[in-house]
């Protein structure tokens, strides 16, 4: 049995996770998409991402989603840590941003709103880890900037981003080391296509004249 304090902390654990799975279901690239009469699951990679829309919609929409992408990420973690400077305990203060930072994630790879179909995560996770630490955020997007420009794969950059992650994230504060390994894990697992077509030299690579 749970006393009346703990219960207290995991329902507002409950509706924080909620509450962030939910705004993870905004899908600028669906929304967006709709705007240009585009299916933008059925064009394309089928991926309602960033680089999707680049490569269907062009530069302007594709600024504008991955704006949208990072940011709900970011008030999602924002959420959660106001929510726990105002509610719960310090010590449960990492486990907020934690479920918050995972179900935000969660809910934009896998929007009920959206039959369950959404982008890979990757802005969102970025958004998450700015939050959490702009340092974690930004030594990620140094790994992706550099492996895209030398490259000029985004799913590379992410998937090498991807397994730096924990390593990253251990270093910043082992309390999150599970966190970290998890949400890697679940960008790994989708790009599993992308990592199968970057081993068979059949990926497409990033252009940026349109």
């Amino acid at each position: 049995m749970f006393t009346s304090n703990e219960g207290m902390a995991i329902a507002i654990l409950g509706v924080g996770a909620v509450i962030a799975y939910f705004m993870g279901n905004i899908s600028p690239a669906i929304l967006i998409g709709r705007l240009y009469g585009v299916d933008i699951k059925s064009e394309g990679s089928g991926n309602a991402g960033t680089t999707n829309v680049l490569r269907v919609l062009g530069k302007k929409a594709a600024a504008a989603t991955l704006l949208i992408d990072v940011l709900k990420g970011v008030f999602a973690v924002l959420l959660g840590k106001l929510a726990a400077a105002y509610f719960l305990e310090p010590k449960l203060g990492p486990y907020m941003v934690m479920v918050c930072g995972l179900a935000v994630f969660c809910g934009h790879i896998w929007p009920m709103a959206f039959g369950f179909k959404g982008g890979k995560g990757v802005a969102t996770a970025f958004g998450v880890l700015m939050a959490v630490s702009p340092l974690l955020g930004l030594a990620e997007l140094a790994i992706v900037v550099v492996v895209v420009a030398v490259s000029r794969f985004v799913s590379l950059g992410s998937v090498v981003a991807a397994v730096a992650f924990p390593l990253i994230v251990n270093y910043y504060d082992p309390t999150y080391l599970g966190w970290g390994l998890l949400m890697a894990l679940i960008v790994l697992y989708k790009h599993n296509v992308n990592i199968s077509r970057l081993v068979k030299g059949e990926e497409s690579k990033i252009s940026f004249k349109k």
